[in-house]
């Protein structure tokens, strides 16, 4: 069983390890490559195509938070427009003589505005415009002239899209948002990890059992060969030689699918690892069989705590919660204040025009209130009740995914008990039945037993060693479940997830 390393961060640095703690694996050329759980786990988190897809998610989520901020950037605007009429003039109705009125405006403005955090929306803009037209009577009136103004605005609402939680409502349910997905990734780093626990046992489980097979082969020709001995000397007749190259038979095709058994499980472990096609590979950690204790409160809190399911959950109601609030506030009347002051100017030449608005003789100001509500305002009130009922909803699939958790850890603990006692048995069933195998043997050179006798007693025994790995391979595979239903497997492993791999991600992609 390897030893846990101190926590540290994903993927790149996710697993801290030095060259010399976790030599590299042998290439296909150098033969079989020794590999540790620890280096299996690393390889894992940083090559595992699941992973790195996952990972995606939690990038996007981060573009998804960036765009949602950008309600803060300011908006710049400019205009320019240029219009020329002739129209009929009104002296046409008094006087009886026909007259055109000949007007010609051009207007060049800009502005700048930006949204504040309590709802408003400040604003400066810069307006000119040029008017030229011939319906001045006397030189009292001007028919060519430049005029601008300056002006700052602010309008803010004041109960409907009131408040900082009204106006960053997208933030933070991308936030919300981000941080689920950041749970979504730990989930399934958590199932990989558990995966190549449980694929690691199996395949040192498979090779302790293909040596198993080979020796049972061995034996069972060596009996072949004292059998054949045996009938020669007259101790046992000549059918006994059947029995025993059919026991001979029944082991090579044992240790055949043993090989295979070895093979696939080799590849299973090589698409969790994205190793090449190829190389051997040899875990080399014995499996753990000391007696793993836990308490039953204390995972199960640890449980409802960590569990990357529960904590996704958790943060998706509270993303509801806050958009059930929003909602209530959209049930409010809009009533609304709006405030501008301005520096006005007027003038035939434009140099002359800005000075006057420079000078600030000219003001202009005022400000109004605007109410609006609609009658009976169903859309918003049945919104706000659809919102407390997702609510509702949210908190209900808690309770019953926190009894699954409860019920996940309980049966975990038993599982790992109930797996280091089969430690114990098989061992003592093991033991028993290699005993029973060289009684046997001794029986059969007297000729007390037959060679079919000795190969049955024999396959016990191979059924024995194999209940015994296999008991191994469950014991740490419970463990390993131990740990991913009370949602500490990463812990363990020394594997900590931030949020630094997502965002590196979204700036390569920008």
């Amino acid at each position: 069983m390897v030893k846990y390393c101190r926590p540290v961060r994903l993927l790149s640095i996710f697993l801290m390890l030095s060259a010399a703690a976790l030599p590299p694996l042998a290439s296909a050329e150098e033969g079989p490559a020794n590999l540790t759980l620890r280096q299996a786990i690393k390889m894992a988190v940083e090559k595992n195509l699941d992973v790195k897809a996952e990972l995606y998610n939690s990038a996007s989520a981060e573009a998804d938070l960036r765009g949602k901020e950008g309600i803060y950037d300011p908006l710049l605007s400019f205009l320019t427009n240029y219009q020329e009429s002739n129209t009929l003039s009104s002296d046409a109705f008094t006087s009886g003589t026909p007259g055109i009125s000949r007007a010609k405006l051009l207007e060049y403005n800009a502005g700048v505005s930006r949204l504040i955090p309590f709802g408003g929306t400040l604003g400066l803009t810069f307006d000119n415009s040029w008017n030229r037209n011939n319906s001045a009577i006397n030189r009292l009136i001007l028919n060519d002239y430049y005029q601008s103004d300056l002006t700052l605005s602010f309008t803010q609402p004041l109960l409907k899209n009131f408040g900082r939680e009204t106006t960053e409502l997208n933030i933070e349910v991308a936030k919300y948002g981000k941080a689920g997905a950041l749970e979504q990734f730990k989930a399934k780093l958590t199932d990989i990890v558990s995966q190549v626990r449980i694929q690691y046992s199996q395949l040192y489980s498979l090779r302790e059992n293909l040596e198993v097979k080979k020796t049972s082969l061995a034996l069972a020709e060596k009996i072949l060969n004292d059998t054949q001995a045996q009938v020669r000397a007259g101790v046992l007749p000549a059918m006994e030689i059947l029995n025993a190259r059919f026991g001979v038979a029944t082991m090579q095709k044992n240790l055949i699918d043993a090989e295979r058994a070895l093979k696939d499980q080799v590849d299973k472990l090589r698409v969790l690892l994205q190793l090449t096609v190829g190389q051997e590979i040899i875990p080399v950690d014995i499996p753990y069989r000391q007696e793993y204790k836990v308490e039953e409160s204390s995972a199960i809190k640890k449980a409802l705590e960590e569990r990357p399911e529960l904590r996704q959950l958790r943060v998706t109601l509270k993303s509801s919660e806050l958009q059930s609030r929003a909602a209530r506030n959209q049930t409010l009347p809009d009533l609304s204040l709006s405030l501008s002051t301005a520096l006005t100017g007027l003038s035939p030449e434009y140099n002359r025009d800005l000075e006057r608005v420079g000078s600030g003789k000219y003001p202009v100001w005022g400000g109004g209130l605007q109410f609006t509500y609609p009658i009976g305002n169903r859309a918003a009130e049945n919104a706000y009740i659809k919102s407390k009922l997702k609510v509702e909803q949210l908190q209900t699939q808690i309770r019953s995914l926190e009894d699954t958790v409860i019920n996940d850890v309980r049966n975990a603990i038993r599982a790992v008990q109930s797996s280091y006692k089969q430690l114990d048995v098989t061992s003592r069933g093991s033991a028993y039945a290699e005993e029973r195998l060289q009684a046997y043997i001794k029986k059969n050179k007297v000729g007390l037993s037959t060679t079919k006798d000795v190969l049955d007693v024999e396959n016990d025994l191979v059924a024995a060693r194999g209940n015994q790995i296999q008991a191994a391979a469950d014991y740490v595979n419970a463990i390993t479940s131990l740990w991913k239903a009370s949602g500490e497997l990463l812990e363990r492993e020394g594997i900590r997830v931030t949020e630094k791999d997502a965002d590196t991600l979204y700036e390569k992609s920008r």
